[in-house]
């Protein structure tokens, strides 16, 4: 953990304004949410949900929207940002920063054809394949596997477990622990003698600042490459399948599963344990609610629910109406 920072600093590191100059001095140690804070701690407030909670809180300082102020308490330093959330997640960053490690663990394998720039680390029982390239300040954490080839830009991390193959990977990437990249497609000719295996020949390429959570598994394309944007926040557990192609700075939540050659277009963000048929394309902007069976096309900008999906008001109507129905088969059988 960083620190302490003064108010003045956080100001001057978080591009914040201080409502009033006397305690610019005040030291901060801490972050805490509103209720837990102390005087050394620095919280913020999102909204007007949690107003009231501020006005009893003890914390030191407290992000607030311009507008706010006067919703923090007498004695505490209030630091005018234009989204309080962002600033507070910045200022998590800067008290908590991801430690730095740099070399070669004694017991890293990493072969002598791969291309490892300046300040790279590779922790105990990590592999670097033939042929691979890694970026300055990119960190590989214990028993990763960076298979043959592979390409990782600067200043990622790579958590532990990590199998990574046939990628292609931007920088500034974080990859959690357990998450496998580039495994062979579901891809199989069926018939009645059985069923053969078609050859996965495709990439997976990951753009710069995405992040993806434990679990997930991203394949390689089947001939095209499966491609994931920039920006884009890939949760726990998910699944997406080979050739998929996700635009920029999309939001996936847990357990979804994407079949094969599913298009998202850029800013669509899909709740936990949505499924697609595949073959389809999710248009910019759309939202949809968890637990949603997507089985075609939906446009751009809208937000949808159910399964099959479709407009999330038509959706919740149709809920309504076989509860209502339910309700009086119910009450038909009492009599």
């Amino acid at each position: 953990m960083a620190g302490p920072f003064t108010v003045a600093a956080l100001c001057e590191l978080m591009g914040a304004e201080l409502a009033t100059t006397d305690l610019a001095n005040r030291k901060i140690t801490g972050v805490a949410p509103i209720a837990g804070a102390g005087q050394s701690d620095l919280t913020f407030l999102q909204g007007k949900k949690h107003k009231a909670g501020l006005a009893s809180s003890g914390a030191g300082a407290c992000f607030l929207a311009s507008g706010m102020e006067d919703a923090a308490p007498a004695g505490m330093a209030v630091l005018v940002v234009p989204d309080p959330q962002r600033a507070f997640a910045d200022a998590l960053g800067l008290f908590y920063p991801h430690p730095e490690r740099r070399g070669l663990h004694n017991g890293a394998q990493v072969d002598p054809t791969a291309k490892l720039e300046d300040g790279v680390y590779v922790g105990a029982a990590a592999v670097v394949g033939a042929g691979a390239e890694i970026g300055e300040g990119t960190q590989i954490m214990p028993g990763a596997v960076v298979g043959p080839g592979v390409t990782i830009g600067r200043d990622c991390i790579i958590g532990t477990n990590v199998s990574i193959e046939k990628a292609l990977i931007g920088n500034r990437v974080r990859l959690s622990p357990n998450v496998v990249i580039g495994s062979d497609g579901f891809g199989y000719a069926m018939g009645l003698d059985g069923h053969k295996k078609i050859p996965q020949i495709g990439r997976v390429i990951i753009q710069d600042d995405v992040e993806i959570g434990s679990g997930t598994t991203i394949d390689r394309g089947a001939m095209d490459d499966t491609v994931i944007g920039e920006g884009t926040k890939i949760d726990n557990l998910v699944q997406i399948g080979h050739n998929c192609r996700i635009g920029r700075n999309c939001v996936i939540v847990a357990m979804v599963g994407l079949s094969g050659s599913t298009i998202l277009e850029d800013f669509v963000v899909l709740g936990g344990q949505v499924g697609t048929a595949g073959h389809l394309t999710i248009g910019a902007g759309a939202m949809v609610a968890a637990r949603s069976g997507i089985k075609s096309d939906l446009a751009g900008g809208g937000v949808y629910g159910g399964a099959p999906a479709k407009p999330v008001k038509e959706w919740m109507r149709e809920v309504a109406a076989v509860s209502l129905l339910a309700r009086r088969g119910s009450d038909k059988k009492k009599k």
